[in-house]
């Protein structure tokens, strides 16, 4: 039996999502194969419910004999996981996980850095320009068209997002983004149906799950919405079989080229049948209200199939 630290918590906004996330992943487990232990990051210290983990080798204590984990289950949403920077760590020490390396993470975690790097690749993508503390209102003006979205670069849980009709919303718009990040993405507005698509690789194969619409009773897909049931979430949805087939095979093409592993997820705003991609969501949210479940729900896969995958995918 393989010792599984579960890793959330964190130190960002989304640590509540994460602890979500991670009690999900505890109860379906598989407990033949599995023995999971919540391992909580806060304030640069990792701690079980026993005992804080020596960082030297990643073990800790229980009854007083030191326990090592065989593998990491990386449920922690936002920094320093969703940015990479925790894969380093654990890579260092030669201890498996289940998401994207840290190369890869950084990428996806820098939302405008990430989508010039899919439009070089051929995808579609919002136009967008990147700016800080010090932003020009004129020039933003200049280049994105309103409404419009303006987002902390990096960040997640739709914190610190706003949708601005005019110039005269943008300062403010800023400055709750500034909150969030150094950096904020400003983006043009997409109009079209939202729609998620969750994918994984079995094997040598990229498979995708059904696809979820998001139907916001705010502005957009916002915290409340997300969380707080301000939104209808269909899976599968209403959408023709074209477009659906459209997303799934560019949601497979993303995961291979952008060397993406683990559980993901992709949101696409469909216009005039085009979809267009919003985020790569590398470690998403796996509460039983959370869109990947859902989506196994519909495709008849339970969840410790799917955990079982992601722990016997990595070396």
């Amino acid at each position: 039996m393989e010792n599984i630290a579960i890793l959330t918590g964190g130190d960002s906004a989304e640590s509540n999502i994460s602890l979500l996330s991670a009690e999900t992943v505890l109860k379906y487990l598989d407990k033949n194969k599995y023995k999971g232990v919540i391992v909580n990051r806060k304030n640069n210290k990792y701690t079980t419910n026993e005992s804080e983990i020596d960082t030297t080798n990643f073990s800790y204590s229980h009854e007083g004999k030191k326990i090592n984990f065989d593998k990491v289950f990386i449920a922690l949403h936002g920094p320093p996981a969703e940015n990479g920077l925790i894969q380093d760590y654990f890579e260092s020490i030669n201890i498996p996980y289940t998401s994207c390396d840290a190369k890869v993470s950084a990428l996806t975690f820098d939302k405008f850095s990430c989508n010039k790097r899919l439009r070089n690749l051929g995808f579609n993508c919002a136009k967008s320009i990147i700016t800080n503390s010090n932003f020009d209102s004129k020039n933003i003006e200049k280049n994105i068209k309103f409404p419009c979205f303006v987002k902390p670069n990096q960040g997640g849980s739709s914190y610190g997002i706003s949708k601005v009709d005019n110039k005269e919303e943008l300062p403010q718009a800023i400055q709750k983004a500034l909150i969030y990040d150094e950096k904020v993405i400003i983006e043009e507005f997409i109009n079209g149906v939202e729609v998620s698509c969750g994918v994984y690789k079995d094997k040598d194969k990229i498979l995708t799950l059904p696809l979820t619409e998001i139907i916001s009773e705010n502005a957009f897909f916002d915290y409340e919405a997300k969380y707080e049931g301000k939104s209808r979430e269909i899976t599968p949805a209403r959408i023709i079989n074209k477009t659906t087939t459209a997303v799934k095979e560019i949601t497979k093409d993303i995961y291979e080229k952008m060397n993406l592993t683990g559980i993901c997820r992709i949101d696409f705003i469909i216009q005039n049948k085009v979809p267009y991609i919003i985020e790569i969501n590398t470690i998403p949210g796996l509460s039983e209200e959370s869109i990947i479940p859902k989506q196994l729900k519909v495709a008849n896969i339970n969840l410790s199939e799917i955990f079982n995958l992601c722990l016997n995918n990595i070396n």
